[in-house]
């Protein structure tokens, strides 16, 4: 297994996009930004993101859970 590089809140949501995340329904402002992507059976998952630079470890980690890709399919959208 792979570390995990540092990366900005930036990259991650445009690798995210490039991924077939969308942006989720706008609930308000904040200093977090929702993706959302829906599987082949049509469930959502939702990302929260928080606008840090660079994304601390646990949350990234957090991020890819949520995310439903496993850690390898998600590192190879940041190569």
């Amino acid at each position: 297994m792979s570390r995990l590089p540092l990366i900005d809140s930036t990259k991650l949501i445009r690798q995210l996009l490039k991924a077939g995340f969308q942006y989720a329904p706008v609930r308000g402002k904040g200093s977090h930004v929702a993706l959302v992507r829906y599987d082949s059976n049509g469930k959502p998952h939702l990302v929260i993101i928080p606008h840090r630079n660079p994304i601390p470890k646990g949350t990234l980690l957090a991020i890819i859970k949520q995310s439903g890709l496993s850690k390898e399919e998600f590192l190879g959208l940041l190569l």
